[in-house]
């Protein structure tokens, strides 16, 4: 009866295990937004299913547009939260459109590796029917947990982009889930599967250039999962290593990774 019963708790609690994996343990969403200073802007809201997602797009002072960036940011936070990453592309005339997913925010309803993934292929396409976006070449660029849906996102539009930034990129929650619950690896490994990762979604890019970005310090997503998502990747590929934090490339190297995306505009 005790072994039967140890059984039962260790099924239950795999299965709650997997369900917190697989959503809640992952998105911390922040629905209070910072002031957006010295950057010219619009907002936009898409509906999506019974919810709302929305975001910013943010306008180059000088009118010219070198390109489009589609900007998905982590697991924490909100758009404003990652102004300090986008700020420079803008400054080098690169239009940036940042969206928040569900219940990031300004949009509604609570974030899912499922529903991020399905609204991620929504906005893509709302966003290329756009006139001022339609006639400008694409970029994707993935920070943290975004670059799970950046890598998913670019296997099924590879034809329509010109370029892949992966910043800070885990390989599939899965490994991350690992990362930070070692204690419970061999449960997480045998029972949770991860609907999609980014190791898998970037082997099929074969033709778009790819950037990785990953510090070998970084404390938040290790060096190791980043360098596996470019290892596993089809060419072409670049990868840039810098000294410092989680998603801090853009404070001290934002020159060397601006002149590499724009590398990727003239293949």
């Amino acid at each position: 009866m005790k072994t039967k019963f140890l059984l039962s708790v260790l099924f239950l609690f795999t299965i709650y295990l997997s369900k917190a994996q697989m959503d809640d343990n992952f998105y911390k969403p922040n629905k209070e937004l910072r002031p957006i200073e010295n950057l010219n802007y619009e907002e936009f809201s898409i509906p999506v299913q019974n919810d709302i997602i929305t975001g910013i797009i943010l306008k180059p002072k000088s009118g010219k547009i070198k390109a489009t960036v589609l900007f998905f940011h982590g697991a924490g936070g909100n758009v404003s939260t990652y102004l300090f990453m986008t700020k420079p592309l803008v400054e080098n005339d690169f239009q940036v459109v940042m969206v928040d997913f569900r219940g990031y925010g300004k949009s509604t309803g609570k974030p899912t590796h499922l529903n991020i993934a399905s609204d991620g292929q929504i906005f893509f396409d709302n966003m290329i029917q756009r006139p001022e976006i339609a006639k400008t070449k694409i970029i994707l660029y993935g920070a943290s947990m975004g670059s799970q849906v950046a890598a998913h996102l670019a296997r099924s539009n590879k034809t329509k982009i010109a370029g892949l930034v992966m910043d800070g990129s885990l390989s599939s929650f899965t490994d991350i889930a690992m990362y930070y619950k070692p204690e419970y690896k061999e449960v997480i490994s045998k029972y949770v599967v991860s609907p999609y990762s980014a190791k898998e979604d970037v082997q099929d890019t074969e033709g778009l250039p790819k950037l990785f970005i990953h510090s070998r310090g970084d404390k938040e997503v290790p060096y190791e999962e980043g360098y596996e998502n470019y290892s596993k990747a089809s060419l072409p590929k670049e990868f840039f290593e810098y000294s410092g934090n989680h998603l801090e490339a853009m404070k001290d190297n934002s020159d060397k990774i601006i002149a590499q995306i724009e590398k990727m505009l003239n293949k």
